[in-house]
């Protein structure tokens, strides 16, 4: 058994629900050190990052499933939703601390985001993952059917308007929003390939 096999058949025996309870982890520690001033002098700042990083990491991860199990023979598709959805679960976390614990106010949320051109680009990207989580289950699949993978596919202007809205966020090009909007392009070019056709062995003359 080689290595990827091995990985694949340990991928297949982890718990859904564990990767839902680890994912957590990030969140509920964030949050502690929060409260107790241990994230510098704007801890709501601090956080408000955190979880953006969280949901940025998870969507490239997701778009990475494909990938891996072409390129690399890795099969993460068991863990896909899990990992969708604890995405959208940050999204939704990096949201409701810039709304209650930064902005607080409802007119002034809407006023940023009329006239704040990155925040209006990270609001179209959580709106297009709304539909996203909420058909993230079974019945949805097979209610939808070939719909399902057709409305699924708004992950990739959901993930690049997400990498667009961190490189608008910092100030001054810095290098580490680059690189993941770099990697979320590259991750879909590489989903964009033709699948490879297998190819027929020649026939004894």
């Amino acid at each position: 058994m080689g290595v990827v096999d091995w990985v694949n058949k340990a991928i297949r025996r982890i718990p859904v629900w564990l990767i839902y309870a680890g994912l957590m982890v990030p969140a509920g520690w964030d949050f502690w050190r929060a409260i107790n001033g241990q994230l510098g002098v704007d801890p709501v700042k601090a956080l408000e990052h955190s979880y953006g990083l969280w949901a940025l990491w998870l969507l490239i991860a997701g778009l990475l499933v494909t990938p891996l199990r072409r390129f690399a023979g890795l099969n993460l598709l068991r863990l896909r939703r899990s990992i969708g959805l604890m995405a959208f679960f940050y999204v939704v976390a990096h949201l409701m601390v810039w709304a209650i614990l930064d902005v607080q106010q409802l007119s002034a949320i809407v006023a940023d985001i009329l006239k704040r051109p990155y925040i209006t680009i990270g609001m179209v990207g959580f709106a297009l993952l709304v539909p996203l989580a909420v058909t993230s289950n079974d019945w949805s699949v097979r209610r939808m059917g070939r719909s399902w993978r057709r409305l699924h596919k708004l992950v990739y202007p959901a993930a690049v308007l997400g990498g667009v809205h961190y490189v608008m966020l910092v100030k001054g090009w810095q290098q580490e929003p680059l690189i993941y909007l770099a990697a979320i392009f590259a991750i879909l070019g590489l989903r964009a390939l033709p699948k490879a056709r297998a190819t027929p062995s020649r026939q004894p003359a």
